[in-house]
């Protein structure tokens, strides 16, 4: 099998991260993802990314089939609303109110198709005073409480470096799908999947909202620390900066042994997490005296001989050659004519009888696989499939 999914198929509608995301887990497990993108443009995703050499696009197109459809025209959004029709599973992450105006709406595609399932990715969900506005990952992670976690106390609030909104409304948006396909097998109803970016961040911010609602504690920023969460820092090394977690009370004793404080574990100031956390700042400068005096490498040694959970900072440099990366085949390496070799996150989670794979590469131009896709699904012949190309639906 190439994977859990084999046999669903999916269409992908949509552009950017949200909902190619989305696609790409779906991809990963085995499901046949038809993205559908417009004519001549394609997704944005193909030119984003960092570098000389953007590659984004190499990973989240990953296990999907392109077909190009202009989808302003009746002509596009039929052949859209047939191959629908035949599929599973709808991933879409437009502003509320495009498919409705592509005449796609939930109604319209239940009659065709009574078992699919639409995953409708966006900033505020399908409804609310707010379900109209334009909305990005970064304006998800600022209303979900994300943002303002992030960065330093005495800084304005910083941005994490990646689109976590996004990729977590996805995943949320998978789960849902998942969840929906268990549901239509007993009742042969498919649904609605409205995954929210903001409800996404919301739903992992831990006990940012009930802290508040029993004691009015609000959470700020902290930079690299969990406050009242103590030893639990990045710690200087000579050659660099290591992560160390030793804020549970049997692993604190063992982490004070091991840097030659045993002493500390029955030290009132030390020896409870409470006592720890009210002395956050002293014991993370006590600790820091020992690790400056060692190379990381050094320090991730100690702490794993002596089964304290720590581990170093990696940059991509770091990953490719670390060992655990490689036994577990975490990496994927791709070989592209522009690109040259590159890495990518391989498929998770690991599936020990049905494990998803890479089955194919992303597709390098825009409606690479229209005729395959028109062909198999919906029984176009050449002829048609060149005419509506000539015509700019396809």
């Amino acid at each position: 099998m190439s994977g859990p999914l084999e046999g669903l198929r999916v269409i992908e509608m949509g552009s950017l991260i949200a909902g190619p995301f989305c696609g790409q887990l779906m991809g990963d497990m085995g499901a046949d993802v038809i993205k559908i993108e417009q004519p001549g443009e394609g997704d944005p995703m193909r030119q984003w990314g960092q570098g000389a050499k953007p590659a984004w696009w190499r990973t989240i197109a990953r296990n999907k089939r392109s077909v190009a459809l202009n989808l302003r025209v009746a002509e596009g959004q039929q052949l859209a609303r047939d191959l629908i029709a035949k599929s599973d599973i709808l991933i879409e992450n437009f502003r509320p109110g495009t498919l409705e105006k592509w005449g796609m709406s939930p109604d319209t595609l239940h009659a065709l198709n009574p078992k699919l399932i639409i995953v409708r990715v966006s900033g505020y969900g399908q409804t609310g005073p707010y379900a109209d506005r334009a909305g990005f990952g970064l304006v998800g992670e600022a209303m979900g409480g994300w943002r303002y976690l992030v960065g330093e106390p005495d800084r304005p609030p910083a941005r994490m470096g990646l689109s976590i909104g996004d990729t977590l409304a996805a995943t949320f948006g998978c789960m849902g799908a998942l969840a929906a396909l268990h549901q239509a097998k007993q009742t042969g109803r498919g649904q609605v999947v409205d995954s929210a970016l903001y409800e996404a961040v919301l739903q992992v911010t831990e006990s940012l909202l009930p802290d508040y609602g029993a004691s009015g504690h609000m959470r700020t920023r902290s930079g690299s620390i969990l406050p009242g969460i103590a030893p639990s820092n990045a710690y200087p090394c000579s050659d660099g900066d290591i992560v160390i977690g030793a804020n549970q009370d049997k692993v604190f004793a063992r982490f004070a042994e091991t840097i030659g404080h045993p002493e500390w574990a029955d030290d009132p100031k030390w020896k409870t997490h409470h006592a720890r956390g009210q002395r956050q700042s002293e014991l993370d400068s006590l600790i820091s005296d020992w690790t400056r005096q060692r190379t990381v490498a050094e320090v991730d040694a100690i702490m794993s001989e002596a089964g304290v959970p720590a581990g170093p900072i990696y940059r991509p440099d770091g990953m490719i050659n670390d060992p655990q990366f490689i036994a577990r085949d975490a990496i994927h390496w791709e070989e592209h004519a522009a690109l040259g070799r590159i890495p990518m996150p391989n498929v998770f989670p690991k599936l020990s009888e049905t494990p998803g794979r890479i089955r194919r590469p992303a597709p390098d131009t825009v409606g690479q696989h229209s005729a395959e896709v028109l062909a198999e699904v919906l029984g176009l012949d050449s002829a048609a499939v060149d005419k509506l190309r000539h015509a700019g639906v396809t």
